[in-house]
């Protein structure tokens, strides 16, 4: 019992320091910055940040969320990524042990949160974290008991696959004015056609399916529009129409998926057959 507390207080502490750079590349990928250099740095006065005040979580409780130099407020952003992702990487040792299938339920989930703040603040999804995921989760699907190579690879094609079909139809649909697509013009520019989906929400699938094989590829794409639609609906009846980034939802849907997959599926086929 003491050994698995120690690894999962381990797996946390890591997640946390995880978490700090998954910061840094949350505010640094969009706006096309190295994630190396230059150090970690005050966004107010660009002083940079010594490494007793980089301690996830506790440095921010430390200066009361505050930088040290110039006193102005940093994001409670940052301590909430840390600990989320912290808790991600934990809850995940604790569940499947000290396995490869633990690495890769924290790996998807940290890449998951990356994109959900990026597309939900930026309506940008990042190929440093959908490819570079990609390649993460085919290299560890040599070494998981959760998917194998060949239908980490099914999962890829099958993700990529139904968002293209997706995203063609509703281009055609928004460029013949089937659906209204004024917000996405004001995002996208004067100068570029409208777009149903950009192409990060295809290879974000695609990562998604590399993990999760085509079934979690199916679940997620169900999953993230009836998330999208319980936040959607509201809003539009209150004769809003907001753009809508879908890479949030998929990566809530995906997430809700590795975590709840077997028992939402026991629940459905239970609900077909008492």
């Amino acid at each position: 019992m003491l050994a698995e507390i120690v690894l999962v207080v381990t797996a946390a502490v890591l997640g946390s320091l995880l978490g700090s750079f998954l910061n840094v590349c949350v505010y640094r990928l969009p706006r096309n910055e190295s994630i190396v250099r230059p150090r970690s740095h005050c966004p107010s006065c660009g002083a940079t940040i010594a490494w007793y005040d980089n301690v996830p979580i506790l440095s921010w409780l430390a200066l009361r969320g505050r930088c040290r130099q110039c006193r102005a407020r940093i994001s409670v952003q940052y301590p909430l990524v840390e600990a989320a992702t912290a808790l991600a990487w934990a809850g995940a040792t604790w569940w499947w042990g000290p396995t490869w299938d633990a690495l890769a339920a924290a790996v998807l989930l940290t890449l998951l949160l990356g994109i959900l703040l990026t597309d939900a603040q930026h309506f940008v999804i990042p190929d440093e974290l959908s490819l570079g995921g990609l390649g993460a989760g085919f290299a560890l699907s040599f070494f998981t008991d959760r998917i194998s190579p060949v239908f980490a690879v099914i999962g890829a094609v099958t993700g990529f696959a139904l968002l293209w079909v997706v995203k063609v139809g509703g281009d055609w649909a928004l460029r013949r004015g089937l659906i209204g697509g004024e917000e996405v013009q004001r995002t996208l520019g004067p100068e570029e056609p409208p777009s149903a989906m950009g192409g990060g929400d295809l290879k974000m699938m695609a990562m998604i399916g590399v993990f999760l094989g085509w079934q979690g590829v199916l679940a997620t794409a169900f999953l993230g529009a009836l998330a999208g639609t319980l936040v959607y609906l509201p809003l539009l009846l209150r004769r809003t129409k907001p753009l809508v980034p879908f890479g949030v939802y998929l990566a809530v849907g995906a997430a809700a998926w590795l975590v709840l997959g077997d028992r939402l599926t026991a629940w459905y086929l239970g609900f077909l057959r008492p």
